[in-house]
C-alpha cells in the first residue's frame, strides 16, 4: 500500500472521528513547586472543540486523494 493511500485513509478516519466526537479533552500540568519534601502541582483540564467543517474537509480530502488516478 502506498504512502498516499495510508494518508488518505488516516484523513478519512480522523474526519469521521472529528464528526463523531466533536471535541477532545486533555490534562495539562501548569505549575509545579518543590518546597523541601512537599511537591505542589496544578493540573488544568482543557477541552478543544473540533469544528464540523474540519471533519468534513478531512473526509473530502481523503476521498479525493483516493479517487484521483495516479499518473505514471
Amino acid at each position: 500500500m502506498s504512502a498516499l493511500k495510508v494518508v488518505a485513509i488516516l484523513l478519512i478516519v480522523a474526519g469521521i472521528a472529528g464528526l463523531a466526537y466533536g471535541k477532545f479533552t486533555y490534562t495539562k500540568a501548569t505549575h509545579e513547586a518543590k518546597l523541601g519534601p512537599l511537591e505542589l502541582s496544578v493540573k488544568e483540564k482543557k477541552t478543544v472543540n473540533v469544528p464540523m467543517w474540519t471533519g468534513v474537509a478531512a473526509i473530502v480530502a481523503g476521498v479525493l486523494m483516493l479517487a484521483v488516478p495516479k499518473k505514471t
